[in-house]
């Protein structure tokens, strides 16, 4: 333990932040926390329709990032690079928020349970988010500071990166914003919300065996992130979907293909599915199993060194009074403030009608939220936001705690209220500690205050909590939630697994089955959670993420490797410029899905049998231009 308190306390005397922590610049006030609450409203709301629409989220910190340089800059003629980082900080919450929240509230009002109001959906937002944050406070010192090294937090590393540049200009100003164009026009062309003039997921059936799959999403963001993160997680990421399609699929294949009847969870036979409905249907679950071992294995790894940072922090940090005084840059909030805190929600989460779980379904709540934030701050870590299995972690949540309630007799009705509660707190909480963790690592990078940023997430949930409620409950009011125009593809998933627990219906081989898979990873000395997250996703995600990697391996081995040293290397310039054009224009087509509007050209269904092949050999020219970045000066 003394060398963890050793390597924390180097890492600090080494890295040395845009702006110095002995320099006193505007950081939070009046103009940032007003466009950060204004930005967080509005990406949240948007967020929340896109979510219930089509199932998944865009992230908002790099694109509220940018719009923020772009007012404060551009208009006000003003604003410091701190300033804009408590925008993102503060506006990125409501995109988080806005995830936990329509991944989960939904699922009572598909089963129709208890009076699902504007209260309600709040007060659980406010809970899970302000833990989200809580339980990432102490966490700070051990994720970001000590693991600074090993821990890349793609998207805060991006984010800190158009931040600088935007601040700088020069040539890191054209790198960033080279690749965010690149990003952006690659992504406008490609993406069925933009022309589509080619396939977005490019995908070959293997000959042998039968059922196996091999596909790319080419987002230029998953590139960028690859880049980032580098060949060895990538790897291991790849690793886990290849298991996933390559075996466990065909596998499906072969066993259920002479089965004429449905298999348990799917209504189809499998050999009328496609390798995506095999995922949907089965893999997904063995993929969940893993996750939860691998997030097991990564919190017993990181406890005793959190433990030691905590006290670190008791003992050295926070001291008030005597010689010793922890730099601007250092200043988390009060571990006392946050215990009580914590202690108040707590209870609040027990008591308030609203939550309505009663003492087991609180400690639950607790439990896995401390879990889950840490193994979400983790994944995200290591992985980046859009690799964060949120759904995983809370069927993991919802597993757990309808066991629980069914084995101290709450069931029916009210038990799936109270886990679905439990669920939705848990499940805000991993998304929240997911933002918040990249935004902290982004305030390390560009030099800023970390209490500061605390209060600012704190401010970001609770205003974004109001809004995010609201939206939520208007489109139920407007569309109905369920329905052709608002699927809810996630919740109807929570509802399915809640039901499945309480009439005895669930698939607990498949989860047990990616649990052993989990610990023989571990077995080999290998750190699991990468792997069992890649098990979790599609194929097509981890491929992508893999070609950046290789190109990084490429730059290295071509002697280039003294470029990669430091931020302001150009690979990492241009990726994180394609993750932040990825990003701005994802936002761009939330709305357009938002009015309804159509164009595009068919995915490049005109390029007849040459549109797969056409669509990879764009993606590794965008791939190729990566290399040739990080090769420039």
């Amino acid at each position: 333990m003394q060398e963890d308190n050793e390597q924390v306390s180097r890492d600090e005397e080494e890295f040395k932040p845009y702006v110095a922590a002995e320099r006193a610049v505007p950081e939070f006030t009046i103009r940032s926390i007003v466009l950060g609450v204004v930005l967080g409203i509005v990406f949240g709301a948007a967020n929340a329709y896109l979510g219930l629409k089509v199932g998944m989220t865009v992230s908002a910190s790099i694109p509220v990032a940018v719009i923020s340089m772009a007012i404060l800059r551009g208009l006000m003629r003003g604003g410091t690079i701190l300033e804009n980082n408590m925008v993102q900080t503060i506006g990125s919450a409501g995109e988080s928020l806005a995830a936990g929240v329509i991944f989960t509230i939904p699922a009572m009002i598909l089963l129709g349970i208890g009076d699902v109001g504007l209260l309600k959906i709040m007060v659980l937002a406010l809970l899970g988010g302000w833990l989200g944050v809580l339980f990432m406070i102490p966490l700070r010192r051990y994720l970001i500071v000590s693991q600074h090294k090993k821990l890349p937090y793609p998207e805060g590393t991006a984010c800190a990166e158009v931040l600088v540049a935007g601040d700088t200009g020069g040539t890191k100003a054209k790198k960033v914003f080279f690749g965010v164009a690149w990003g952006a026009v690659f992504k406008f062309l490609m993406d069925p919300h933009g022309l589509a003039l080619w396939k977005e997921t490019p995908s070959w059936r293997l000959p042998v065996p039968q059922g196996a799959q091999v596909s790319v999403e080419t987002l230029p963001s998953l590139l960028g992130v690859g880049f980032i993160i580098g060949p060895k997680i990538s790897a291991y990421m790849l690793s886990g979907g290849v298991l996933g399609w390559l075996v466990f699929i065909p596998l499906f294949y072969a066993l259920g293909s002479r089965i004429a009847e449905p298999l348990f969870l799917a209504s189809v036979p499998i050999s009328q599915m496609e390798p995506i409905d095999v995922w949907h249907n089965y893999i997904r679950y063995i993929g969940a199993g893993a996750v939860a071992v691998g997030g097991i294995m990564s919190l017993v790894r990181a406890v005793p060194t959190v433990v030691e940072s905590v006290k670190l922090g008791l003992s050295k940090a926070y001291k008030t009074i005597g010689i010793v005084k922890a730099k601007r840059t250092d200043r988390d909030l009060p571990l006392k403030l946050v215990a009580a805190v914590a202690i108040a929600m707590g209870i609040a989460i027990w008591l308030l009608p609203q939550v309505n779980i009663g003492l087991v379904g609180g400690f639950a709540t607790v439990i896995f939220s401390f879990f889950f934030v840490t193994v979400s701050a983790r994944i995200v870590g290591i992985l980046g936001s859009s690799s964060n299995p949120a759904s995983g972690m809370t069927i993991a949540t919802l597993l757990g705690t309808s066991a629980i309630f069914v084995l101290f007799g709450i069931g029916g009705t009210a038990g799936m209220a109270a886990a679905l509660s439990v669920g939705a707190v848990v499940c805000i909480s991993i998304c929240i500690a997911g933002d918040t963790s990249q935004d902290l690592k982004t305030g390390f990078l560009v030099g800023a205050t970390p209490r500061l940023q605390q209060i600012g997430e704190f401010l970001g949930v609770l205003t974004s909590a109001v809004f995010v409620g609201g939206t939520l409950f208007i489109l139920h009011e407007g569309y109905g939630i369920g329905s052709a125009a608002l699927p809810a593809p996630q919740a109807t998933l929570m509802k399915m697994v809640v039901q499945g627990v309480f009439q005895g219906k669930m698939p607990w081989t498949l989860i047990i089955v990616g649990a052993f898979a989990a610990l023989v990873v571990e077995l080999f000395g290998i750190s699991s959670l990468p792997f069992a997250v890649g098990l979790y996703l599609p194929l097509e995600l981890t491929t992508p993420i893999m070609m950046g990697a290789l190109v990084k391996s490429a730059v290295e081995k071509r002697g280039h490797a003294e470029r990669l040293k430091g931020r302001g290397e150009g690979g990492i310039l241009f990726s994180s410029g394609l993750i932040a054009g990825g990003a701005l224009v994802g936002i761009a087509f939330a709305l357009i899905a938002y009015s309804g509007a159509k164009m595009g050209f068919g995915g490049g269904k005109w390029m007849g049998p040459w549109a797969d092949p056409v669509s990879l050999a764009l993606f590794v020219g965008l791939a190729a231009s990566l290399y040739k970045a990080a090769r420039s000066r």
